[in-house]
């Protein structure tokens, strides 16, 4: 079945360094020009910011709504801290999800001797007014390696647990949306079914922050059509299918290993 790629690359990304941070936006944050419009959110997906934090640095106290809110850990540790009570300290392979629902008030700040690089993630809910609520979730590397790590999916899906706080499985949402992760080694290849009508890929830029064009681990994403396209560190493209679903096939071309991102839309 085949399947339409759009690269979204990292230099077209909203991107800022504002010393104590370094952040990419893949989908636009202000709305200054009509290409901003282009790349305001995709199915359920709002916001992708991939975050470098200095050490001592963070976000404050701040409120959100009917928002559902997660952080993915690349690197270093996020301290996590909210109007609920919970207070706890991320590392890498850690996942922090909040359904923020009719509203909770949350700060994100660096811990440790160490920049924390971490991906923060917004999607809309399916139904409004939730309680708020928090979960976390932990994937080692060898839990991703040559291997799609389902790590984020519907309440109602197989193998979620959507009252444990933490636990094993992917953190429930309450939004049309399922998310994998990899690690794929060079030379190394895999499929992924995709239920729904759209998908978006990104790579996450694990060499470090850098504007201009994508370097790093590369990566291309093809359909059994012929339909393909090389993406490198930062770089992601939107997936639209025929019909709903497919099976994308990614293969590391690089020289080194690929952290992948890989979101199942409705």
């Amino acid at each position: 079945m085949g399947v339409k790629i759009v690269p979204r690359l990292s230099q077209d990304r909203g991107h800022g360094d504002y010393g104590w941070l370094q952040t990419f936006h893949t989908f636009s944050v202000s709305f200054d020009s009509p290409e901003d419009y282009k790349h305001a959110s995709f199915g359920a997906l709002r916001i992708i910011n991939e975050d470098h934090v200095s050490p001592n640095k963070g976000f404050g106290t701040h409120s959100h709504r009917e928002f559902e809110i997660f952080s993915y850990i690349v690197s270093g540790q996020l301290e996590h801290g909210d109007s609920m009570g919970n207070v706890e300290v991320l590392n890498r392979g850690d996942i922090q999800l909040t359904s923020a629902g009719t509203g909770i008030s949350h700060s994100e700040k660096q811990h440790g001797p160490e920049p924390v690089h971490f991906l923060q993630i917004w999607f809309f809910p399916t139904v409004s007014n939730l309680t708020p609520r928090y979960f976390t979730r932990h994937f080692n590397d060898e839990e991703k390696r040559d291997t799609w790590a389902r790590v984020v999916a519907p309440v109602d899906a197989e193998g979620v647990s959507k009252d444990s706080r933490e636990g094993a499985g992917p953190a429930p949402v309450q939004s049309a949306l399922t998310l994998y992760a990899t690690l794929l080694s060079e030379g190394k290849s895999l499929k992924q079914s995709i239920k729904g009508e759209k998908g978006y890929i990104h790579v996450v830029q694990t060499s470090g922050y850098k504007t201009g064009p994508a370097t790093g681990a590369a990566i291309r994403i093809f359909s059994d059509t012929g339909n393909e396209v090389e993406l490198r560190e930062g770089d992601g493209a939107y997936l639209y299918f025929e019909k709903s679903g497919g099976e994308p096939t990614i293969e590391n071309i690089g020289d080194r290993t690929a952290e992948v991102l890989l979101f199942d839309l409705e």
